[in-house]
C-alpha cells in the first residue's frame, strides 16, 4: 500500500461562492471529471456523515472511491468554503478535500485541492509516479470545471503543470 499525497492550487475568474457551489454537487462532478460517474446517498448529501461513491474509468477498468464528508463549511464572512471527505475503499483510504476562497488579487477566487491517500495494491516505488497523474488530472478536471463555469464568468485555465 502506497501513500500518494499532492496538492493542486487553481485560480477562477468565477466567484469563489460559485466554485464552492459546484463542487460541493456531487453529482454534478459527471459534468467535468471525464469518465466519471456519480452516487449520492442519502436525502441531504452536503451534510457531514452523508457518503457518495464515485468511480472513474470505463466498465471493469473503472475505480470506485466511495467517500463519507467529515467537515463541510462554507463562511459567508470571510466568503470562503472548506471540504473534507474520508476516503473508505476499496482501493483508497485516507482523506481529500478542498478549500474555496476569494483571489488575493480581488477578482476571482482560487481552488487548492489536497489528496492525501493510500493506495491498495500500489508498490511504493510508483507513488511518485502517481502523486504526478493524479495533480495532472484533477487540474483537468478543473479546467473542465472552468469551462462549465465560462457560461456564467469567464474562467481562468489552469495548465497540466505540476
Amino acid at each position: 500500500m502506497a501513500a500518494v499525497r499532492f496538492i493542486v492550487d487553481v485560480p477562477f475568474d468565477a466567484p469563489a461562492r460559485t466554485v464552492w457551489d459546484e463542487l460541493i454537487d456531487w453529482k454534478g462532478h459527471e459534468g467535468w471529471i471525464p469518465a466519471t460517474r456519480v452516487e449520492v446517498d442519502g436525502d441531504d448529501p452536503t451534510a457531514v456523515g452523508a457518503t457518495f461513491t464515485a468511480w472513474t474509468g470505463f466498465g471493469p477498468l473503472s475505480l470506485e472511491d466511495r467517500m463519507r464528508i467529515t467537515e463541510l463549511a462554507w463562511d459567508d464572512t470571510s466568503g470562503s468554503g472548506r471540504c473534507e471527505v474520508e476516503k473508505l475503499g476499496p482501493i483508497l483510504t485516507g482523506r481529500a478535500g478542498f478549500e474555496v476562497r476569494p483571489s488575493p488579487s480581488g477578482h476571482g477566487s482560487e481552488v487548492e485541492w489536497l489528496e492525501d491517500v493510500r493506495v491498495r495494491w500500489l508498490p511504493s516505488f510508483l507513488a511518485p509516479v502517481v502523486e504526478r497523474l493524479g495533480a495532472i488530472g484533477f487540474r483537468r478536471g478543473m479546467r473542465g470545471l472552468a469551462e462549465k463555469l465560462a457560461g456564467t464568468a469567464t474562467a481562468a485555465a489552469p495548465t497540466d503543470e505540476g
